[in-house]
């Protein structure tokens, strides 16, 4: 396993941890293989009542390490990252996000499988996918027009724009705004009083809440598919290699 997440319990409080801010906590296969093994454990161990997620430094999660993403094995159903999104989707103990920084594609649509979600004020959220010449995914061609809207959902996914904490809590993408030094202590304080909860009331109140959730693995399913035909496109291939030009893509040449 890599030691680029680090999950530990403490209580009755499992943290799952984005370790490798080197590269701003971009996700690699090996991360979402420990990521999907630690969500399964958290769920299953009766000693587990509560997941916490957040990022090591001062950034959350910048998306996929893309020199990892393009070895993906586009038609493999079981590969590590749709194991995570199943094993995280379908946790049925509460989940909380301590967003401590930027947060870029997944590290954004995570979120919306979260059940509490809380940033630091300088935080910027951002879903590229079109501006990279790909798809939405983790469901959030569902989620995300329930939760902001429907024309809200569509300029965040369409333009690919970032936006800030204080959009996304007006968004109500976030359940609140805590300073950097008061982050992890305020969401532990929230994770104490989730623990000290009935259990099994807990967990029916999230199923029933989730009990759409056949839909939302359908779209997953659906965005995926796509997302494979998008992975062999000549406009991801002028993304990728622009992104490594340090250049602006140019899709002008495209129909």
């Amino acid at each position: 396993m890599t030691t680029h997440i680090v999950s530990e319990v403490a209580g009755s409080v499992m943290t799952i941890r984005f370790n490798r801010p080197e590269k701003r906590n971009s996700i690699t296969t090996e991360m979402y293989a420990a990521m999907a093994a630690a969500c399964r454990a958290a769920d299953t161990d009766p000693k587990v009542r509560v997941v916490v997620f957040t990022g090591t430094g001062d950034i959350f999660c910048a998306g996929n390490d893309l020199n990892d993403f393009l070895k993906w094995p586009s038609a493999d159903p079981d590969r590590p990252v749709l194991q995570f999104m199943r094993a995280l989707s379908t946790l049925r103990k509460p989940v909380i996000a301590a967003v401590n920084g930027a947060a870029i594609g997944i590290g954004v649509t995570l979120l919306l499988h979260c059940d509490f979600v809380y940033a630091v004020p300088n935080t910027r959220l951002q879903l590229p996918f079109v501006s990279l010449a790909i798809v939405p995914e983790f469901g959030s061609s569902l989620l995300l027009a329930r939760m902001v809207g429907t024309r809200r959902a569509t300029e965040l996914l369409m333009t690919g724009e970032s936006f800030t904490a204080e959009q996304a809590l007006a968004d109500g993408l976030i359940n609140g705004i805590l300073p950097p030094d008061h982050l992890m202590s305020s969401v532990m304080s929230k994770a104490k009083a989730l623990v000290a909860q009935p259990p099994s009331a807990l967990r029916q109140a999230k199923a029933l809440m989730r009990a759409d959730i056949a839909d939302i693995h359908a779209r997953m399913e659906a965005e995926s598919k796509v997302l494979a035909e998008c992975i062999k496109s000549p406009e991801l291939k002028e993304a990728v290699q622009a992104f490594f030009d340090k250049r602006p893509p140019d899709y002008s040449k495209f129909e």
